[in-house]
């Protein structure tokens, strides 16, 4: 373990790759004191570690670094791009398939936009990817009410700056017209936060439906509305390129590891006693004055009466109306 920056990695940049978290979400893991190193506990992310130095989050040893891996998602509107969201809304994370290991988002999509999103394994990956030196192209289907003409849109080449914020260039083209609507092809490099959207408001539109479409080389294409697709290794390097590989460290020789070995939820303190289960709660009858009976195993049993030394039961008459 050592603080000089030419050894070693960040410890946060390590548990990202490894898949644990992102970056951020790994130094505030630390931060609370779940990561101790070497059997120390570590309160700050200003660490670097070696391969030989041994990490443990909340008691399990971490994981060994799993094969670079990404997924395909068509996001559906009204899901947040967090693993927990403190509203309690519901997340993308919460409705992707159980048997996925432990994924990070490129980006985020709003709540209401929908369509493609890529998530992965590796911190790493993720943070390269989402670099605006990447510049990778994003694309988007746009809804829109209110009117425009090409030659505006035209005019987003140049880059816009609204409200202060300056956008780099945009590709916008009008498809068509549908009634009060507008629909766009819209694509932008930079994915800034609410770009499409706060940027069309600026031209006097306001956006009623957003799907992104491509993020770089990947394409949503065909995939159904809340389904995963994972790219293939080998496809996955080629569409990549080695530049983006080694800044990126992504790492397509290491194994695939399976849920066994991938570490387990944190416990509970072994201290705390074990509930017991509640004891079978017996039925009580309550009478029509609103006292309670006793139970019925409580209850003495009265012997029949015996009709043979009474005699019969006496008649009554019946009134006549």
């Amino acid at each position: 373990m050592s603080d000089k920056p030419s050894s070693g990695e960040r410890i946060a940049k390590v548990m990202a790759r490894a898949g644990l978290a992102s970056r951020r979400e790994a130094e505030a893991w630390i931060e609370q004191g779940r990561v101790s190193v070497n059997g120390q506990v570590i309160s700050s992310p200003a660490l670097n570690v070696t391969p030989s130095d041994r990490i443990v989050i909340d008691g399990n040893p971490m994981p060994r670094r799993e094969r670079t891996r990404l997924f395909l998602y068509n996001k559906p509107r009204g899901l947040v791009t967090t693993h927990s969201d403190p509203e309690g809304r519901p997340t993308i994370f919460g409705a992707l398939p159980k048997k996925l290991p432990r994924l990070i988002s490129v980006g985020r999509l709003d709540m209401n936009t929908e369509g493609l999103l890529l998530l992965t394994n590796d911190g790493g990956l993720a943070r390269t990817l989402e670099l605006p030196t990447t510049a990778w192209l994003r694309r988007y289907r746009v809804r829109a009410n209110g009117r425009v003409d090409q030659p505006t849109l035209d005019k987003l080449r140049d880059g816009i700056t609204v409200e202060g914020v300056h956008y780099g260039p945009i590709e916008a083209l009008l498809e068509r017209e549908q009634g009060a609507n507008a629909w766009l092809s819209f694509a932008i490099r930079e994915g800034k936060n609410r770009e499409v959207r706060k940027v069309l408001e600026s031209l006097g539109l306001r956006v009623n439906r957003l799907i992104r479409v491509s993020y770089g080389p990947f394409m949503l294409g065909d995939l159904p509305e809340g389904e995963v697709k994972e790219v293939e290794t080998a496809a996955l390097r080629a569409e990549l390129g080695e530049k983006i590989v080694q800044d990126s460290g992504a790492d397509f020789s290491a194994p695939l590891v399976s849920d066994e070995e991938r570490m387990p939820r944190k416990r509970p303190s072994p201290s705390a006693p074990p509930r017991s289960a509640p004891a079978p709660r017996q039925r009580e009858e309550v009478t029509a004055w609103g006292r309670e009976k006793e139970p019925r195993s409580q209850q003495k049993k009265r012997p029949r009466r015996d009709r043979s030394k009474s005699g019969p039961r006496p008649a009554y008459p019946r009134n006549s109306k």
